[in-house]
């Protein structure tokens, strides 16, 4: 067995009781390894084509990788995989939440969970029993109150109300942490179960001990003299980014239609930690500590991420920190993904400005929002429509083109208008308007220390193609995406803080060759046997030494394309192509800026380019020749 495996997968049918645990084939394991890449792959095999998402025989999977639960730095995610009821294509939710490590304990690589229980259930998963019990004394409870009637000491996913009732972005929560994205937490209600938890005292045990020890010993180090991952975001959080954002006209305004707010320093990260911040807080086993802690009514909770605080502030003209650290805080009670909430409250506000609904909310009022959040987890009211997303809510009603989502999903907290290649990244996305599978380009065109002219579509193809590689691999191997910002070394971002002439080169050299590089990430992995260089790809040497496998830098690229196809393969299935690579009209073709010719998004002229370069077909399908480079078999591995 491969280091850092437990050697187990745990299945549970909730319909019959049935319950198995076997080994994965080794085979399926080298190629696609764990977290995102095997649950991708799990899905595709165990669900038949038109699967209803909300229906017994879809599969909700949770996958962990070998580094989970080994003590390496920010590797102690766990990630859920379905077919999403809001967008029903493919979705993997990532989350940082302690349930990973402690179904690793129980002795446990993954867990899937088939059918549905005729009742009110929770899971029981210990090292030497599975049980399926009663929940109807956790049935209603918010996400808190769930976990505190919980046993202590172990892992634990729950779901809220929004999640009971069917809420089409219902988030499942674990400790303080959300896998929010496109409905998991919906799906886990669909089957009856209100929580799950796992217990033991095993640990995995890396092939390489000694040289893996020190690795993490380096990686550690590096995070904490890292100016991203060492001061950024342990001081100020993920809410940096909103005066950043803003300077850069990618601040979400006003349901998209604008990229710049007069209050963002008011509700910007630097604001949070003066004037609300009582700590900080990190995932398992993470140095860099990005959570806040935050008082509300002298209690100490959770404080909102840069996501939530742009679509919930921003996005819907609001200047006060406090009313967002509420509705933050009520959404994760409830079980919602906040990024898919602002979303929605934003496109009603304008579509009642608009005249096509009725509805009380209004930019710029932070009236009746609290119960708009209440109403939808729910289902009362207005709130009935509203909890099934942005999408339906465009087709009944109007306004499609200012409908702020891509194949369903609402977009994540970045106007691509001021980022043509985060703009590409949200189209082709495969579980939808997120801003990771989109591949962040934001980071190279707006927010980052090194950033390339964020309007030109010179190179924009072959950088979306090279992030969305990079961070499938990452999410694959189990490690928080955050990670990624080491990928530019202190050293070298010194240089071009100092240096004009260094500044330029490297932003024409990442412009430049954007799309250079994109064609050589299409070569096959024997054309990079070069081990990934530590100072970039901790991850990568981790790994190695975890599993005992040499890891190069041509099967660190492959395995996220691998990922990254393997979900297109899984959309197409379902009936996904090019038609669904689109973005709203507002985006496409109106200005941001009248004065700025190019800021909107020049979709038709990158998508061909990316296709090409993705080895994809005219219509965004993966070609034979494709599938065949990255060993992706149609048949099935189990």
């Amino acid at each position: 067995m491969l280091g850092g495996y437990m050697g187990k997968v745990l299945d549970v049918n909730l319909s019959n009781g049935e319950m198995k645990a076997y080994a994965l084939p080794e085979r399926l394991l080298d190629l696609y390894v764990g977290n995102k890449g095997l649950g991708s792959r799990l899905l595709y095999e165990l669900t038949p084509p038109g699967v209803d998402p909300l229906g017994s025989d879809n599969v909700l999977i949770i996958t962990t990788a070998p580094l989970t639960g080994t003590g390496a730095p920010s590797s102690n995610r766990f990630n859920v995989t379905t077919k999403s009821p809001l967008t029903g294509a493919i979705v993997n939710s990532n989350c940082g939440g302690n349930f990973g490590v402690y179904l690793k304990k129980a002795g446990y690589d993954a867990l899937i969970i088939r059918g549905k229980a005729a009742r009110p259930s929770r899971l029981v998963i210990e090292e030497d029993r599975v049980e399926i019990m009663d929940a109807a004394d956790l049935w209603g409870l918010d996400t808190h109150q769930a976990q505190e009637k919980l046993p202590a000491k172990t892992g634990k996913i729950v779901i809220g109300p929004a999640g009971e009732n069917l809420v089409k972005y219902a988030a499942i929560v674990s400790g303080n942490r959300v896998a929010g994205r496109a409905g998991v937490g919906t799906v886990m209600g669909s089957k009856n179960l209100k929580a799950v938890t796992a217990a033991g005292n095993l640990k995995p045990q890396p092939a390489q001990e000694g040289l893996f020890k020190e690795t993490c010993r380096k990686w550690r180090e590096l995070s904490r003299s890292h100016p991203a991952t060492g001061e950024q975001l342990p001081r100020f959080g993920t809410a940096a980014f909103v005066n950043i954002c803003n300077a850069t006209h990618t601040l979400p305004t006003r349901n998209f239609q604008s990229g710049q707010f007069e209050q963002a320093e008011a509700v910007s990260g630097e604001t949070l930690a003066e004037k609300y911040l009582t700590g900080n807080e990190g995932c398992l086993g993470c140095p860099i500590a990005c959570g806040r802690q935050v008082m509300l009514d002298g209690m100490k909770i959770k404080g909102p991420e840069y996501e939530t605080v742009g679509l919930l502030g921003p996005n819907l003209a609001i200047g006060e920190l406090e009313p967002i650290i509420e509705w933050n805080y009520l959404a994760d009670l409830y079980g919602l993904d906040t990024i898919s909430l602002g979303g929605v409250l934003g496109f009603v506000m304008e579509a009642g400005e608009k005249g096509l609904l009725k509805t009380d909310l209004a930019f710029g009022k932070t009236a009746n929002i609290t119960k708009a959040i209440e109403d939808i987890a729910y289902r009362r009211g207005f709130g009935d429509e509203m909890a099934e997303g942005t999408r339906f809510l465009a087709q009944k009603y109007g306004g499609m083109e200012f409908a702020m989502q891509s194949k369903g999903l609402e977009l994540a907290s970045y106007e691509p208008r001021g980022a043509v290649g985060h703009g590409l990244g949200y189209a082709v996305a495969n579980r939808g308007g997120c801003h990771i599978a989109a591949g962040y380009c934001i980071y190279l065109e707006a927010n980052g220390p090194i950033t390339v002219d964020p309007l030109t579509v010179q190179g924009k193809p072959g950088l979306v193609i090279l992030n969305q590689s990079t961070l499938e691999a990452i999410s694959t191997l189990g490690c928080c995406i955050f990670t990624t910002y080491m990928m530019l070394p202190r050293k070298l971002l010194e240089l071009n803080a100092r240096s004009r002439f260094v500044s330029r080169m490297l932003r024409f050299g990442f412009q430049k060759g954007g799309n250079l590089i994109g064609r050589a990430l299409a070569l096959p992995a024997w054309t990079l046997p070069i081990k990934p260089p530590f100072i970039s790809f901790p991850q990568a040497e981790a790994h190695a030494h975890c599993t005992g496998r040499r890891f190069t830098m041509g099967q660190m690229i492959e395995l996220g394309k691998r990922a990254l196809n393997m979900d297109r393969l899984y959309n197409v299935r379902e009936g996904f192509s090019a038609k669904d690579d689109t973005l709203p009209a507002r985006l496409t073709e109106e200005l941001q800026r009248s004065e700025e010719p190019r800021s909107r998004v020049p979709l038709a002229q990158m998508l061909p380019r990316y296709y090409r370069m993705r080895g994809w077909s005219a219509d965004g399908i993966p070609t034979e020749k494709t599938l065949r480079r990255l060993q992706i078999e149609q048949n099935n591995l189990l």
